[in-house]
């Protein structure tokens, strides 16, 4: 593969109408997930297997059982690889893992675990290290495990606020010849065209597109509420098209010689 010219775009779904957005807008990978609004979960086999049955784009499912910090239990863990198995089998070709230490390091022997259950499918280490002690030790310790690409915001609460530690992640990258820097967190056309700007050795990013459909629901029955208090639960969010379509237009352009 010819690196000077690679260039990936990864939508992140949670359904098969943002799936079909995202294929239809110009994506590369769909990160396939459950409960986006609480930072993504493991994915329902079922929900793959609808987008399987319709497309080939290469999907990495996240794995994740719970919301809240990346410490995770025996148990939780061989759930997580049980989970793997069945995704891979259903046709995913890659999976979005990781775990930490107490201490803030990659848990190197639980995401083996994880690594070893997905035999052989892509492998992406999720944002786990931005909240892990040392990010660069973090994505040298997944690059030991054979993982193939790191999505990180630069360890901050957007990606345009981490833009310094993105940049000695990629000057990492390639001193290493380590897996895949995958930008994300608040990627949008305008986000692509300043990060592109600002550091050209980025080629890969990671958004959700999120817009806010209203409910068709006529009858509502306020407060009531199905999950987290204040959560708003007549709008919804789904994959734009057009943002991803802006998205795919200003990574082709800033690619561009």
């Amino acid at each position: 593969m010819n690196q000077n010219s690679f260039r990936l775009l990864e939508v992140c779904v949670d359904s098969y109408a943002s799936a079909m957005a995202a294929i239809r807008g110009g994506a590369d990978r769909l990160e396939l997930c459950s409960a986006l609004s609480v930072g993504g979960l493991t994915p329902w086999t079922e929900l793959l297997s609808q987008i399987r049955a319709v497309s080939e784009i290469p999907i990495r499912c996240l794995m994740r059982p719970r919301p809240g910090d990346f410490l995770y239990s025996s148990e939780e863990i061989a759930l997580l690889c049980a989970q793997i198995r069945a995704l891979h089998r259903a046709g995913a070709d890659g999976f979005v893992v990781g775990a930490l230490c107490p201490d803030g390091s990659l848990d190197a022997q639980a995401t083996r675990r994880l690594c070893d259950a997905a035999d052989g499918a892509g492998l992406t280490l999720h944002r786990a290290i931005d909240v892990s002690r040392d990010p660069l030790q973090t994505y040298r310790d997944a690059a030991v495990l054979g993982i193939d690409t790191v999505l990180t915001s630069g360890a901050a609460a957007n990606c345009l606020a981490g833009r310094q530690t993105l940049g000695r992640l990629l000057a990492l990258r390639d001193a290493i010849s380590g897996p895949e820097i995958l930008i994300g967190a608040g990627v949008s056309v305008t986000v692509i065209t300043t990060l592109r700007t600002e550091l050209p050795s980025a080629r890969a990013f990671h958004m959700s597109g999120k817009t806010e459909v209203e409910s068709a629901m006529l009858f509502r029955r306020e407060g009531v509420p199905m999950g987290l208090p204040g959560l708003d639960e007549w709008h919804l969010q789904y994959t734009s098209e057009e943002a991803v379509r802006d998205a795919r237009l200003a990574l082709d352009r800033e690619a561009a010689p």
